[in-house]
């Protein structure tokens, strides 16, 4: 807000602008004076805005810049505080803490300038951050309508922080400012943030401030600080080699140059149609073996971003000529176009979902049949991947036929003249430390109650990494923030279409990871294994995940006595044919809709069948026919374990969990 002397200053200059040009002395004299006083860079920090909401009962800064030996004066409620901005111009104001009560403004000014935010509350502030599942908005999620329409929540106040990506340490980044839940301003809130923040206001009546940092798609390494990921042995290099590229700025600026040009050329390679390799007559001897499902990178193909294709032939019965059928081929990084004997039966430009195609009749034949994919990768990994239990070819009355193992492979003849994509200039956000340094470290000052996470998808693949990465986050954000504040998450939901017969999975892995977390002091976990959806990564139950995370913060930030976790796996015993698993969180076992499903069990050979299931007070007794001497017990231990059904009295589902330590797909990624 600037003052009126300055509004008239502004005001005069731009109403006598052809004047100055003209060069009348007088106004320019008067453009000297206002340029003195617009030379003052008075401002607060962007997160301080009207409608905020500060952290209760605890001290709390207000920052900002100015020129330097400019005093600042910050006053609120019944605090003031004066402050000089240092050489840099940046100035802090510490006060002391305060409790709820009624919105109240804070009025920040120098001798020349002054700015005043309103409608502020005291109450409790949590984080929200991860990738696109908390980003999603209540205007995208379930029932979105009826929740806008009842969205009339004033105590709730959000904010949402642009998507920046910085490889140095910002001071200061955009947002929306603070928004009022209300019907016009809630389909923008985050909708795992709002859900949550509601449960807590139904049931404590606290101001509740959301501060939402997050970015869709992104790995978890890129929300952790320089200091913490370089003392992580995966990311020694990547730390240095980034902080070297940022040294040297025209390093940078010619790397851009070339990864332009690069993706130009590789734009015109997706457009290529010279080279068309799905027909079932060609010659494809002279092609290489490949191993799928198995990224191309690591069957020695590094560095190759655009277009291969994958070739088999296959050779059916009699009984399958003229059949409809259908095949499924895993994951492929990242665009597909699937042929069989020349026609395309379907394609999909998703890394993460699996390939279930419909074969028409009369395409089919007895004999020798091909099968073509056309696999663009646009960067990072490629190729077909996944599990090997998701290729398959099938028909009903057939046993199903594996496809993994063997494929030919090439090259398509532009993308091998394009050659390696030139490493990336630091632009995108998946990099280790950019959002850290952009779209964690301006708020380090902020005081808050704790943080809720969503976010683990993109790390999939690595999810044994993930065991490491996890508590260093939290460790990170604690030790940067100077609080030991809570620490609440999502566990990945069910995705992906369902499979018939057990297996790894690197999702469960990664569930896996997420569980083992809780060992840290001050967190918790929301398990959604009953609520995912297997043809969206983004299930629209929002509500029930914002929920379970209150769940979590009512238990322990605010000793409310309700049931806040599903059923954890404590110990297993194994006696004879039989294996007794005990829980922790296990009062009222039941399972929902019938028997329980989603046990599996193995012997000492590590080959799981499915298993019968039953239960015993607060224990589960498992066993199969197959398995005289079990070894092993697994429970919904799949990407899309649909229907697994294990609760306890809270109606909260059992999490995921293997009694075996068991290598997995994951622990060499």
């Amino acid at each position: 807000m600037v003052n009126s002397v300055r509004f008239f200053i502004y005001w005069t200059i731009t109403m006598n602008l052809k004047r100055v040009l003209l060069g009348c002395l007088p106004i320019v004299l008067l453009f000297a004076v206002a340029n003195a006083a617009f030379s003052e860079e008075f401002r607060v920090a962007n997160i301080f805005t009207d409608n905020m909401v500060l952290q209760r009962n605890q001290e709390f800064s207000i920052w900002g810049w100015g020129n330097p030996g400019t005093p600042v004066t910050v006053k609120l409620q019944n605090q003031a505080a004066t402050v000089s901005p240092n050489q840099q111009g940046r100035w802090e104001a510490k006060f002391k803490a305060i409790d709820l009560g009624d919105p109240f403004s804070i009025t920040i000014s120098t001798a020349q300038n002054s700015i005043v935010l309103d409608n502020v509350l005291a109450g409790d502030v949590w984080i929200c951050s991860g990738q696109s599942n908390m980003e999603w908005e209540v205007r995208q999620a379930g029932n979105p309508q009826q929740e806008i329409a009842q969205g009339d929540w004033p105590l709730i106040r959000h904010v949402r922080v642009d998507h920046v990506t910085s490889p140095s340490k910002l001071d200061d980044v955009n947002n929306s400012g603070w928004k009022v839940c209300t019907p016009e301003n809630v389909g923008n809130f985050s909708a795992v943030g709002y859900y949550f923040a509601r449960e807590l206001q139904r049931e404590l009546n606290v101001p509740i401030g959301l501060l939402h940092t997050s970015w869709g798609g992104t790995i978890i390494e890129t929300w952790i600080s320089p200091e913490s990921l370089k003392n992580h042995p995966d990311f020694t290099d990547a730390i240095a080699k980034l902080e070297s590229v940022y040294q040297n700025p025209k390093q940078q600026e010619a790397r851009a140059k070339q990864l332009d040009q690069w993706n130009r050329d590789f734009r015109r390679a997706l457009e290529d149609k010279s080279t068309d390799w799905k027909t079932p007559a060609l010659d494809d001897s002279d092609w290489i073996s490949i191993k799928a499902p198995g990224s191309w990178e690591s069957q020695g193909y590094q560095q190759l971003d655009g277009i291969a294709w994958y070739r088999r032939t296959i050779t059916l019965p009699d009984s399958w000529e003229s059949q409809p059928a259908s095949i499924s081929l895993g994951k492929i990084d990242d665009i597909d176009i699937t042929y069989v004997n020349g026609v395309k039966i379907g394609s999909i430009s998703d890394w993460t979902k699996i390939r279930n195609y419909e074969i028409p009749a009369n395409l089919l034949k007895a004999g020798k049949n091909s099968i073509a994919i056309r696999v663009t990768d646009q960067a990072g990994g490629g190729g077909i991947i996944g599990d090997p239990n998701d290729m398959w070819i099938a028909r009903t009355g057939e046993p199903a036929i594996s496809l993994a193992g063997k494929w030919k492979f090439k090259k398509s003849d532009l993308t091998r003249k394009l050659g390696e994509r030139p490493e990336q200039p630091f632009r995108g956000p998946n990099h280790p430390i950019l959002l850290s340094n952009a779209m964690v470290n301006p708020f380090l000052l902020v005081k808050a109650k704790g943080v809720i996470w969503y976010q683990g998808e993109s790390n999939a693949g690595r999810a044994f990494q993930y065991r490491s990465l996890m508590p260093l986050l939290i460790q990170d954000w604690r030790n940067r923030f100077g609080q030991d504040f809570s620490f609440y998450w999502v566990q990945l939901a069910n995705y992906t279409m369902p499979r018939e017969i057990p297996g790894d999975s690197t999702w469960a892995e990664l569930r896996e990871a997420q569980t083992m977390a809780l060992t840290v002091p001050k967190t918790g976990q929301a398990v959604i294994i009953d609520i995912g959806e297997a043809r969206d990564i983004h299930p629209k139950n929002k509500q029930d995940v914002g929920k379970r995370l209150a769940l979590n913060a009512l238990a322990k930030d605010y000793k409310k006595s309700v049931v806040y976790s599903g059923p954890m796996f404590k110990s297993v015993e194994f006696s004879g044919n039989r294996a007794t698993i005990h829980f922790d969180h296990a009062t009222g076992l039941f399972s929902k809709n019938g028997p329980l499903k989603h046990f599996q069990i193995a012997g000492k050979d590590r080959k799981f069948v499915w298993a019968d299931a039953k239960i015993e007070g607060n224990s589960v007794v498992v066993s199969s026919e197959l398995i005289k001497d079990p070894a092993s017990v697994r429970y919904a231990w799949a990407d899309n374990p649909e229907g697994c059904n294990l609760y306890n009295a809270g109606g909260l589902p059992a999490c995921p969990f293997r009694t075996d330590s068991w290598k997995g797909v994951t622990q060499n990624e």
